[in-house]
Protein backbone atom coordinates (compact mmCIF):
# COMPACT_ATOMS: atom_id res chain seq x y z
CA UNK A 1 0.00 0.00 0.00
CA UNK A 2 1.03 3.61 -0.86
CA UNK A 3 1.58 5.81 2.23
CA UNK A 4 -1.16 8.24 2.61
CA UNK A 5 -1.08 12.38 2.00
CA UNK A 6 -4.41 13.13 4.12
CA UNK A 7 -6.12 14.37 0.73
CA UNK A 8 -9.53 13.26 1.35
CA UNK A 9 -9.61 13.64 5.24
CA UNK A 10 -11.72 16.43 5.78
CA UNK A 11 -14.41 14.49 3.55
CA UNK A 12 -16.91 12.43 5.27
CA UNK A 13 -17.19 8.91 3.86
CA UNK A 14 -20.10 8.12 1.76
CA UNK A 15 -20.58 4.72 3.48
CA UNK A 16 -20.04 6.81 6.46
CA UNK A 17 -21.48 4.20 9.77
CA UNK A 18 -21.95 1.18 6.60
CA UNK A 19 -17.72 1.22 6.22
CA UNK A 20 -15.80 -1.39 7.03
CA UNK A 21 -12.21 -0.10 6.07
CA UNK A 22 -9.88 -0.42 8.23
CA UNK A 23 -7.54 2.18 7.30
CA UNK A 24 -10.46 5.03 5.55
CA UNK A 25 -9.10 6.86 3.76
CA UNK A 26 -12.11 9.23 4.30
CA UNK A 27 -13.23 11.38 7.80
CA UNK A 28 -16.01 9.25 9.61
CA UNK A 29 -16.32 12.68 11.89
CA UNK A 30 -20.05 13.38 11.91
CA UNK A 31 -18.65 17.81 11.31
CA UNK A 32 -17.20 16.50 8.25
CA UNK A 33 -18.71 17.56 5.07
CA UNK A 34 -20.68 15.40 2.58
CA UNK A 35 -18.61 14.63 -0.68
CA UNK A 36 -19.85 16.02 -4.07
CA UNK A 37 -21.05 13.10 -6.66
CA UNK A 38 -19.18 13.77 -9.53
CA UNK A 39 -22.20 13.87 -12.59
CA UNK A 40 -21.14 14.80 -15.52
CA UNK A 41 -22.68 15.09 -19.44
CA UNK A 42 -21.39 14.10 -22.37
CA UNK A 43 -20.23 17.21 -24.45
CA UNK A 44 -21.82 17.56 -27.63
CA UNK A 45 -20.16 16.20 -30.73
CA UNK A 46 -18.71 19.31 -32.81
CA UNK A 47 -19.80 19.38 -36.47
CA UNK A 48 -17.43 18.99 -38.63
CA UNK A 49 -18.22 22.28 -40.86
CA UNK A 50 -18.38 24.56 -37.75
CA UNK A 51 -15.19 22.96 -35.72
CA UNK A 52 -11.90 23.50 -36.55
CA UNK A 53 -9.12 20.68 -36.09
CA UNK A 54 -7.21 23.57 -33.66
CA UNK A 55 -10.56 24.30 -31.53
CA UNK A 56 -11.30 21.82 -28.58
CA UNK A 57 -14.43 22.23 -26.58
CA UNK A 58 -14.74 21.88 -22.90
CA UNK A 59 -17.60 19.71 -21.54
CA UNK A 60 -19.39 21.96 -18.90
CA UNK A 61 -19.55 21.65 -14.85
CA UNK A 62 -21.05 19.26 -13.15
CA UNK A 63 -24.08 20.42 -11.37
CA UNK A 64 -24.78 20.56 -7.87
CA UNK A 65 -25.92 17.66 -5.58
CA UNK A 66 -29.28 19.50 -5.12
CA UNK A 67 -30.08 19.76 -8.92
CA UNK A 68 -29.11 16.01 -9.02
CA UNK A 69 -31.39 15.10 -6.36
CA UNK A 70 -34.59 16.91 -7.86
CA UNK A 71 -33.86 14.82 -10.05
CA UNK A 72 -33.17 11.50 -8.62
CA UNK A 73 -30.25 11.10 -10.47
CA UNK A 74 -28.23 8.38 -9.85
CA UNK A 75 -24.50 8.42 -8.50
CA UNK A 76 -22.04 6.99 -10.88
CA UNK A 77 -18.41 7.79 -11.37
CA UNK A 78 -17.63 10.33 -14.06
CA UNK A 79 -17.09 8.51 -17.95
CA UNK A 80 -15.62 9.70 -20.90
CA UNK A 81 -18.68 9.42 -23.48
CA UNK A 82 -18.33 7.18 -26.15
CA UNK A 83 -18.84 8.76 -29.73
CA UNK A 84 -21.48 7.40 -31.32
CA UNK A 85 -21.50 5.57 -34.92
CA UNK A 86 -21.78 7.86 -38.30
CA UNK A 87 -23.73 5.45 -39.39
CA UNK A 88 -26.16 5.44 -35.92
CA UNK A 89 -26.30 9.26 -35.49
CA UNK A 90 -29.52 10.73 -35.13
CA UNK A 91 -28.01 14.25 -35.72
CA UNK A 92 -28.25 15.91 -39.46
CA UNK A 93 -25.15 17.43 -40.71
CA UNK A 94 -24.42 19.29 -44.08
CA UNK A 95 -22.55 16.24 -45.17
CA UNK A 96 -22.17 13.25 -45.05
CA UNK A 97 -19.51 11.50 -42.55
CA UNK A 98 -15.79 11.89 -44.33
CA UNK A 99 -15.99 7.51 -44.41
CA UNK A 100 -18.82 7.72 -46.30
CA UNK A 101 -17.71 10.12 -49.16
CA UNK A 102 -17.30 9.34 -52.75
CA UNK A 103 -13.67 10.99 -53.21
CA UNK A 104 -13.09 8.92 -56.60
CA UNK A 105 -10.58 6.61 -57.54
CA UNK A 106 -7.20 7.59 -57.13
CA UNK A 107 -5.15 6.49 -60.30
CA UNK A 108 -1.14 6.13 -60.62
CA UNK A 109 0.23 8.29 -62.59
CA UNK A 110 1.34 7.00 -66.17
CA UNK A 111 5.17 7.23 -66.97
CA UNK A 112 5.06 8.21 -70.02
CA UNK A 113 8.01 10.29 -71.95
CA UNK A 114 7.32 13.51 -71.76
CA UNK A 115 9.99 14.97 -73.33
CA UNK A 116 13.56 13.06 -75.00
CA UNK A 117 16.98 14.07 -76.51
CA UNK A 118 19.21 12.00 -78.27
CA UNK A 119 21.97 10.06 -78.17
CA UNK A 120 25.32 10.53 -80.54
CA UNK A 121 23.75 7.60 -82.73
CA UNK A 122 20.49 9.08 -83.35
CA UNK A 123 18.08 6.49 -80.46
CA UNK A 124 16.01 8.56 -78.93
CA UNK A 125 16.33 8.99 -74.76
CA UNK A 126 13.15 8.70 -72.26
CA UNK A 127 12.60 11.47 -69.89
CA UNK A 128 10.40 9.48 -67.72
CA UNK A 129 10.18 9.16 -63.68
CA UNK A 130 11.30 6.35 -62.43
CA UNK A 131 9.69 5.88 -59.18
CA UNK A 132 6.48 5.79 -61.54
CA UNK A 133 7.11 3.13 -63.95
CA UNK A 134 5.87 -0.16 -63.46
CA UNK A 135 9.10 -1.22 -65.85
CA UNK A 136 13.04 -0.94 -65.02
CA UNK A 137 13.75 2.10 -67.05
CA UNK A 138 17.06 0.90 -68.33
CA UNK A 139 14.52 -2.29 -69.32
CA UNK A 140 12.49 0.20 -71.43
CA UNK A 141 15.75 1.99 -72.75
CA UNK A 142 16.87 -1.03 -74.10
CA UNK A 143 13.76 -1.72 -75.39
CA UNK A 144 13.25 1.89 -77.03
CA UNK A 145 16.67 1.29 -78.89
CA UNK A 146 15.58 -2.16 -80.53
CA UNK A 147 12.63 -0.01 -81.48
CA UNK A 148 14.66 2.55 -83.31
CA UNK A 149 16.85 0.37 -84.67
CA UNK A 150 14.19 -1.15 -86.01
CA UNK A 151 12.44 1.83 -87.18
CA UNK A 152 15.84 3.14 -89.17
CA UNK A 153 15.89 -0.59 -91.38
CA UNK A 154 11.81 -0.43 -91.97
CA UNK A 155 11.82 3.41 -93.00
CA UNK A 156 15.46 3.42 -95.19
CA UNK A 157 13.77 4.37 -98.01
CA UNK A 158 11.57 7.24 -97.04
CA UNK A 159 14.35 8.85 -94.02
CA UNK A 160 15.90 10.83 -96.46
CA UNK A 161 12.43 13.15 -96.64
CA UNK A 162 11.13 12.09 -93.25
CA UNK A 163 14.19 11.92 -90.88
CA UNK A 164 12.31 12.41 -87.72
CA UNK A 165 10.28 9.64 -88.25
CA UNK A 166 12.22 6.66 -87.16
CA UNK A 167 12.78 8.48 -83.53
CA UNK A 168 9.07 9.40 -83.63
CA UNK A 169 7.77 6.35 -84.23
CA UNK A 170 9.55 4.16 -81.54
CA UNK A 171 8.63 6.67 -78.78
CA UNK A 172 5.22 6.10 -79.33
CA UNK A 173 5.37 2.47 -80.38
CA UNK A 174 7.73 1.86 -76.79
CA UNK A 175 4.56 4.06 -75.15
CA UNK A 176 2.05 1.52 -76.75
CA UNK A 177 3.95 -1.22 -75.28
CA UNK A 178 4.59 -0.26 -71.92
CA UNK A 179 0.82 0.63 -71.51
CA UNK A 180 0.37 -3.00 -72.17
CA UNK A 181 3.14 -3.86 -70.14
CA UNK A 182 3.20 -5.78 -66.54
CA UNK A 183 6.00 -6.33 -64.69
CA UNK A 184 6.54 -9.79 -66.12
CA UNK A 185 5.75 -9.17 -69.77
CA UNK A 186 6.78 -7.13 -72.09
CA UNK A 187 5.08 -7.40 -75.78
CA UNK A 188 7.04 -7.12 -78.51
CA UNK A 189 6.85 -5.82 -82.07
CA UNK A 190 4.95 -7.14 -84.68
CA UNK A 191 7.00 -7.61 -88.20
CA UNK A 192 5.45 -5.38 -91.10
CA UNK A 193 6.42 -4.79 -94.72
CA UNK A 194 8.76 -1.91 -95.65
CA UNK A 195 7.03 0.99 -96.99
CA UNK A 196 7.68 2.24 -100.04
CA UNK A 197 6.35 5.64 -99.36
CA UNK A 198 5.12 7.99 -96.16
CA UNK A 199 1.28 6.73 -97.07
CA UNK A 200 1.96 3.51 -97.13
CA UNK A 201 0.25 0.96 -94.93
CA UNK A 202 3.32 -0.28 -92.58
CA UNK A 203 4.36 3.42 -91.47
CA UNK A 204 3.34 3.86 -88.07
CA UNK A 205 3.29 2.16 -84.79
CA UNK A 206 0.94 -1.05 -84.15
CA UNK A 207 -2.12 1.04 -82.90
CA UNK A 208 -1.97 3.25 -85.49
CA UNK A 209 -1.93 1.02 -88.53
CA UNK A 210 -4.72 -0.80 -86.81
CA UNK A 211 -6.81 2.24 -86.47
CA UNK A 212 -5.76 3.43 -89.83
CA UNK A 213 -6.73 0.13 -91.37
CA UNK A 214 -9.96 0.03 -89.43
CA UNK A 215 -11.20 3.26 -90.14
CA UNK A 216 -10.25 2.70 -93.90
CA UNK A 217 -12.54 -0.68 -94.03
CA UNK A 218 -15.40 1.33 -92.33
CA UNK A 219 -14.81 4.01 -95.32
CA UNK A 220 -14.93 1.50 -97.62
CA UNK A 221 -17.85 -0.44 -97.22
CA UNK A 222 -20.11 3.28 -97.58
CA UNK A 223 -21.40 2.69 -101.11
CA UNK A 224 -21.62 6.40 -102.38
CA UNK A 225 -24.85 6.34 -104.13
CA UNK A 226 -26.18 9.47 -106.19
CA UNK A 227 -29.12 9.99 -103.62
CA UNK A 228 -27.45 9.60 -100.95
CA UNK A 229 -25.12 12.35 -101.83
CA UNK A 230 -27.64 14.98 -103.50
CA UNK A 231 -28.16 16.99 -100.14
CA UNK A 232 -23.93 17.52 -100.68
CA UNK A 233 -24.32 19.15 -104.13
CA UNK A 234 -23.57 22.81 -103.89
CA UNK A 235 -26.19 25.28 -105.96
CA UNK A 236 -25.36 27.28 -107.98
CA UNK A 237 -25.22 30.88 -105.60
CA UNK A 238 -22.39 28.78 -103.29
CA UNK A 239 -20.36 27.90 -106.99
CA UNK A 240 -20.86 31.01 -108.22
CA UNK A 241 -19.62 32.50 -104.60
CA UNK A 242 -16.61 30.40 -104.60
CA UNK A 243 -15.29 31.48 -108.21
CA UNK A 244 -16.85 28.84 -110.01
CA UNK A 245 -18.16 29.53 -113.73
CA UNK A 246 -21.49 28.81 -113.88
CA UNK A 247 -21.64 29.73 -117.84
CA UNK A 248 -19.61 29.76 -120.79
CA UNK A 249 -17.77 32.99 -121.68
CA UNK A 250 -18.30 35.07 -124.68
CA UNK A 251 -16.60 35.06 -127.47
CA UNK A 252 -15.65 32.31 -130.30
CA UNK A 253 -13.25 30.65 -127.55
CA UNK A 254 -9.43 29.10 -128.44
CA UNK A 255 -8.83 32.16 -130.68
CA UNK A 256 -5.71 32.96 -129.18
CA UNK A 257 -4.53 29.73 -127.57
CA UNK A 258 -0.61 30.85 -127.13
CA UNK A 259 1.30 34.35 -125.53
CA UNK A 260 4.62 33.55 -127.11
CA UNK A 261 6.69 36.69 -128.21
CA UNK A 262 3.88 38.67 -125.78
CA UNK A 263 4.42 40.84 -123.06
CA UNK A 264 2.89 39.83 -119.71
CA UNK A 265 3.69 40.18 -115.91
CA UNK A 266 5.64 37.07 -114.19
CA UNK A 267 3.43 35.63 -111.30
CA UNK A 268 6.49 34.97 -109.28
CA UNK A 269 8.52 37.89 -109.54
CA UNK A 270 5.72 40.28 -110.51
CA UNK A 271 7.87 41.68 -113.03
CA UNK A 272 6.89 42.30 -116.71
CA UNK A 273 8.64 39.86 -119.43
CA UNK A 274 8.98 38.45 -122.95
CA UNK A 275 6.90 34.95 -123.24
CA UNK A 276 9.51 32.60 -124.21
CA UNK A 277 9.35 28.94 -124.13
CA UNK A 278 11.42 26.97 -121.88
CA UNK A 279 14.64 27.07 -123.39
CA UNK A 280 14.47 30.61 -124.45
CA UNK A 281 12.96 31.74 -120.70
CA UNK A 282 14.47 34.18 -119.24
CA UNK A 283 15.11 33.73 -115.44
CA UNK A 284 13.83 35.17 -112.31
CA UNK A 285 14.63 35.00 -108.88
CA UNK A 286 11.21 34.39 -106.44
CA UNK A 287 9.93 32.53 -103.53
CA UNK A 288 8.14 29.71 -104.22
CA UNK A 289 6.62 29.43 -101.13
CA UNK A 290 3.53 31.15 -99.20
CA UNK A 291 4.19 34.54 -97.30
CA UNK A 292 2.80 33.85 -93.39
CA UNK A 293 2.40 35.63 -90.00
CA UNK A 294 5.03 34.51 -87.36
CA UNK A 295 5.84 36.08 -83.51
CA UNK A 296 9.81 36.41 -83.79
CA UNK A 297 11.80 37.45 -80.58
CA UNK A 298 8.21 38.65 -79.72
CA UNK A 299 7.29 40.71 -82.57
CA UNK A 300 4.82 39.47 -85.53
CA UNK A 301 6.47 39.23 -88.29
CA UNK A 302 5.20 38.09 -92.25
CA UNK A 303 7.66 35.41 -93.55
CA UNK A 304 7.76 33.08 -96.23
CA UNK A 305 7.41 29.35 -95.92
CA UNK A 306 9.95 28.30 -98.07
CA UNK A 307 12.71 29.72 -96.41
CA UNK A 308 11.88 31.36 -93.37
CA UNK A 309 13.03 34.34 -95.24
CA UNK A 310 11.44 37.88 -94.04
CA UNK A 311 9.00 39.55 -96.63
CA UNK A 312 10.82 42.54 -96.28
CA UNK A 313 13.64 40.67 -97.82
CA UNK A 314 13.40 41.58 -101.64
CA UNK A 315 15.87 38.38 -102.37
CA UNK A 316 14.07 35.30 -103.40
CA UNK A 317 14.97 31.82 -102.28
CA UNK A 318 14.42 29.75 -106.31
CA UNK A 319 15.74 29.94 -109.70
CA UNK A 320 13.41 29.71 -112.45
CA UNK A 321 11.54 30.39 -115.41
CA UNK A 322 9.20 33.89 -115.71
CA UNK A 323 5.53 31.94 -116.10
CA UNK A 324 2.16 33.75 -115.89
CA UNK A 325 -0.87 32.74 -114.60
CA UNK A 326 -4.78 34.03 -115.82
CA UNK A 327 -7.97 33.98 -113.62
CA UNK A 328 -10.69 35.49 -116.01
CA UNK A 329 -13.17 33.86 -117.96
CA UNK A 330 -11.93 36.04 -120.93
CA UNK A 331 -8.67 34.75 -121.04
CA UNK A 332 -8.87 31.44 -120.13
CA UNK A 333 -12.05 31.15 -122.92
CA UNK A 334 -9.77 32.20 -125.28
CA UNK A 335 -6.66 30.14 -124.72
CA UNK A 336 -9.25 27.07 -125.37
CA UNK A 337 -12.95 27.24 -125.20
CA UNK A 338 -15.30 25.76 -121.99
CA UNK A 339 -18.00 23.91 -122.64
CA UNK A 340 -20.40 22.22 -120.80
CA UNK A 341 -20.71 18.20 -119.73
CA UNK A 342 -22.74 16.34 -122.80
CA UNK A 343 -26.55 15.68 -121.59
CA UNK A 344 -27.33 12.13 -120.34
CA UNK A 345 -27.89 9.61 -123.09
CA UNK A 346 -30.28 6.68 -122.69
CA UNK A 347 -27.96 4.67 -124.77
CA UNK A 348 -25.05 4.93 -123.18
CA UNK A 349 -24.98 5.13 -119.62
CA UNK A 350 -22.86 7.21 -117.55
CA UNK A 351 -21.12 7.10 -113.94
CA UNK A 352 -23.18 8.49 -111.13
CA UNK A 353 -20.63 9.91 -109.06
CA UNK A 354 -16.47 10.27 -109.60
CA UNK A 355 -13.98 12.04 -108.04
CA UNK A 356 -11.56 14.04 -109.93
CA UNK A 357 -8.16 15.99 -109.87
CA UNK A 358 -5.43 17.47 -112.23
CA UNK A 359 -1.65 18.63 -112.41
CA UNK A 360 -0.85 21.82 -114.18
CA UNK A 361 1.94 23.42 -115.56
CA UNK A 362 3.02 26.61 -116.83
CA UNK A 363 3.20 27.00 -120.67
CA UNK A 364 3.05 29.56 -123.13
CA UNK A 365 -0.70 29.27 -123.23
CA UNK A 366 -0.92 30.42 -119.13
CA UNK A 367 -1.30 27.49 -116.97
CA UNK A 368 -2.50 24.16 -118.58
CA UNK A 369 -3.60 20.87 -117.75
CA UNK A 370 -1.01 18.08 -117.96
CA UNK A 371 -2.78 15.42 -115.75
CA UNK A 372 -5.97 13.98 -115.68
CA UNK A 373 -7.51 11.49 -112.96
CA UNK A 374 -10.60 9.65 -112.17
CA UNK A 375 -11.68 7.44 -109.48
CA UNK A 376 -15.50 6.18 -109.64
CA UNK A 377 -17.60 5.96 -106.36
CA UNK A 378 -15.82 2.92 -104.92
CA UNK A 379 -12.63 4.23 -105.36
CA UNK A 380 -11.22 2.35 -108.56
CA UNK A 381 -9.34 4.15 -111.25
CA UNK A 382 -11.14 4.67 -114.17
CA UNK A 383 -8.96 7.47 -116.16
CA UNK A 384 -5.24 8.39 -115.13
CA UNK A 385 -3.69 10.07 -118.38
CA UNK A 386 -0.91 12.55 -119.09
CA UNK A 387 -2.16 15.89 -121.25
CA UNK A 388 0.09 16.82 -124.57
CA UNK A 389 -0.23 20.74 -125.04
CA UNK A 390 -2.06 21.92 -128.29
CA UNK A 391 -0.62 23.27 -131.36
CA UNK A 392 1.19 25.88 -130.83
CA UNK A 393 1.26 25.68 -126.92
CA UNK A 394 5.10 25.45 -125.62
CA UNK A 395 5.85 24.43 -122.21
CA UNK A 396 8.04 26.98 -120.15
CA UNK A 397 8.17 25.18 -116.65
CA UNK A 398 6.92 21.99 -115.75
CA UNK A 399 6.71 22.84 -111.31
CA UNK A 400 7.31 19.97 -110.80
CA UNK A 401 7.48 20.69 -107.34
CA UNK A 402 3.90 20.90 -106.77
CA UNK A 403 2.50 19.06 -110.17
CA UNK A 404 5.26 15.76 -110.15
CA UNK A 405 4.98 16.03 -113.88
CA UNK A 406 8.71 15.58 -115.63
CA UNK A 407 9.85 15.56 -118.73
CA UNK A 408 10.11 11.91 -119.08
CA UNK A 409 6.20 11.60 -117.97
CA UNK A 410 5.27 14.51 -120.57
CA UNK A 411 7.05 12.88 -123.25
CA UNK A 412 4.71 10.03 -122.77
CA UNK A 413 1.53 12.34 -123.24
CA UNK A 414 -0.28 11.21 -126.19
CA UNK A 415 -3.70 12.78 -125.81
CA UNK A 416 -4.72 16.41 -126.51
CA UNK A 417 -6.72 18.26 -124.38
CA UNK A 418 -9.89 18.00 -127.02
CA UNK A 419 -8.78 14.37 -127.07
CA UNK A 420 -9.51 13.91 -122.96
CA UNK A 421 -12.50 15.93 -123.18
CA UNK A 422 -13.98 13.45 -125.52
CA UNK A 423 -12.56 10.51 -123.42
CA UNK A 424 -14.60 12.06 -120.20
CA UNK A 425 -17.21 12.50 -122.32
CA UNK A 426 -18.01 8.70 -122.96
CA UNK A 427 -17.58 8.60 -118.73
CA UNK A 428 -19.34 11.11 -117.81
CA UNK A 429 -22.10 13.90 -118.49
CA UNK A 430 -24.44 16.54 -116.59
CA UNK A 431 -25.91 14.87 -114.56
CA UNK A 432 -22.69 12.91 -112.91
CA UNK A 433 -21.88 14.08 -109.57
CA UNK A 434 -18.21 15.58 -109.13
CA UNK A 435 -16.19 15.52 -106.34
CA UNK A 436 -12.58 17.24 -106.15
CA UNK A 437 -11.14 19.70 -103.80
CA UNK A 438 -10.45 23.23 -104.98
CA UNK A 439 -12.89 21.70 -107.85
CA UNK A 440 -13.23 24.60 -109.78
CA UNK A 441 -9.48 24.82 -110.34
CA UNK A 442 -9.72 21.59 -112.04
CA UNK A 443 -12.92 22.44 -114.20
CA UNK A 444 -11.02 25.47 -115.36
CA UNK A 445 -8.34 23.95 -116.45
CA UNK A 446 -10.18 20.91 -118.20
CA UNK A 447 -12.67 24.22 -119.46
CA UNK A 448 -15.43 22.47 -118.16
CA UNK A 449 -18.69 24.04 -116.83
CA UNK A 450 -20.72 21.61 -114.27
CA UNK A 451 -23.04 22.44 -111.82
CA UNK A 452 -23.17 19.29 -109.67
CA UNK A 453 -19.96 19.16 -107.76
CA UNK A 454 -19.24 18.47 -104.18
CA UNK A 455 -15.95 20.12 -103.22
CA UNK A 456 -14.39 19.02 -99.83
CA UNK A 457 -12.86 22.28 -99.66
CA UNK A 458 -16.57 24.09 -99.18
CA UNK A 459 -17.39 20.41 -97.05
CA UNK A 460 -14.74 21.64 -94.89
CA UNK A 461 -14.60 25.41 -94.74
CA UNK A 462 -11.75 27.66 -93.35
CA UNK A 463 -12.49 29.46 -89.89
CA UNK A 464 -11.86 32.78 -91.86
CA UNK A 465 -14.55 31.67 -94.54
CA UNK A 466 -14.02 33.43 -98.10
CA UNK A 467 -11.78 33.34 -100.08
CA UNK A 468 -9.44 31.15 -97.56
CA UNK A 469 -9.56 27.20 -97.70
CA UNK A 470 -7.89 24.65 -95.90
CA UNK A 471 -6.01 22.05 -97.52
CA UNK A 472 -6.73 19.00 -99.15
CA UNK A 473 -3.38 17.72 -97.35
CA UNK A 474 -4.33 19.14 -93.59
CA UNK A 475 -7.82 17.87 -94.09
CA UNK A 476 -6.13 14.35 -95.08
CA UNK A 477 -3.97 14.28 -92.23
CA UNK A 478 -6.78 15.54 -89.50
CA UNK A 479 -9.96 13.74 -91.07
CA UNK A 480 -8.25 10.05 -91.91
CA UNK A 481 -4.64 10.24 -90.01
CA UNK A 482 -3.02 9.65 -93.37
CA UNK A 483 -0.13 11.29 -95.13
CA UNK A 484 -0.38 12.96 -98.74
CA UNK A 485 1.80 14.99 -100.98
CA UNK A 486 5.01 14.19 -99.27
CA UNK A 487 6.89 13.96 -102.40
CA UNK A 488 10.31 16.36 -101.98
CA UNK A 489 10.78 18.94 -105.47
CA UNK A 490 11.61 16.10 -107.67
CA UNK A 491 8.08 13.93 -106.80
CA UNK A 492 5.59 16.36 -106.38
CA UNK A 493 2.16 15.74 -106.42
CA UNK A 494 -0.18 12.61 -107.49
CA UNK A 495 -3.46 13.54 -108.89
CA UNK A 496 -4.48 9.84 -108.23
CA UNK A 497 -3.47 10.02 -105.13
CA UNK A 498 -5.78 12.97 -104.50
CA UNK A 499 -8.46 12.40 -106.23
CA UNK A 500 -8.89 9.13 -103.88
CA UNK A 501 -8.28 11.31 -101.04
CA UNK A 502 -11.25 13.72 -101.76
CA UNK A 503 -13.43 11.09 -102.15
CA UNK A 504 -12.61 9.31 -98.66
CA UNK A 505 -13.29 12.89 -97.34
CA UNK A 506 -16.71 12.50 -98.28
CA UNK A 507 -17.06 9.16 -97.25
CA UNK A 508 -16.10 10.41 -93.80
CA UNK A 509 -18.10 13.66 -93.93
CA UNK A 510 -21.39 11.16 -94.27
CA UNK A 511 -20.23 8.86 -91.52
CA UNK A 512 -19.37 11.11 -89.34
CA UNK A 513 -20.91 15.17 -89.75
CA UNK A 514 -23.72 14.12 -91.76
CA UNK A 515 -24.71 11.59 -89.35
CA UNK A 516 -24.54 13.39 -86.55
CA UNK A 517 -26.17 16.24 -88.46
CA UNK A 518 -29.30 13.64 -88.96
CA UNK A 519 -29.75 12.32 -85.12
CA UNK A 520 -29.95 15.88 -83.74
CA UNK A 521 -32.38 17.06 -86.33
CA UNK A 522 -30.06 19.07 -88.14
CA UNK A 523 -30.49 18.94 -92.10
CA UNK A 524 -27.39 19.26 -94.09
Amino acid sequence: MFATTGLFKNLACPERDTCTRQNCLFSHSPDAPAPRPLIKQAPPVPSRSSASPSTSTLPPKSPPIANAKKSNATIVPAKRPALSSPTKSTTTSAEPPRKLQKIGSIKRPVAVPSSSTHTESGVPVLRVNAAQSLVALPVRQTMLKTLYDHFVILYQSILATNPSLASEHALKQEDEMYKKSTKLTYPGLKRREAPTSINHPSVGTDSEIAARAEAQKSLEALHLTSDRLEPLVHSTEELQKWGYYIDIPPGPGGNQPSLEGKIAKCERCTQYFLVKRAEEADRCIYHWGKAYTARINGEKQRTYTCCSRPVVDSEGCSHGPHVFYESTPEDLHSRHAFSFLRPPSSETPKLDIVALDCEMIYTTGGMRVARVSIVDGSGKEIFDEFVRMDEGVNVIDFNTRFSGITPENYATALLTLSSIRETLDSLVDSNTILIGHALDNDLKTLRIIHHRCIDTALLFPHRAGTPYRRSLKDLVREKLGRSIQMGDANEGHSSLEDASATLDLVRWYILNKQKSAVQSGVTT
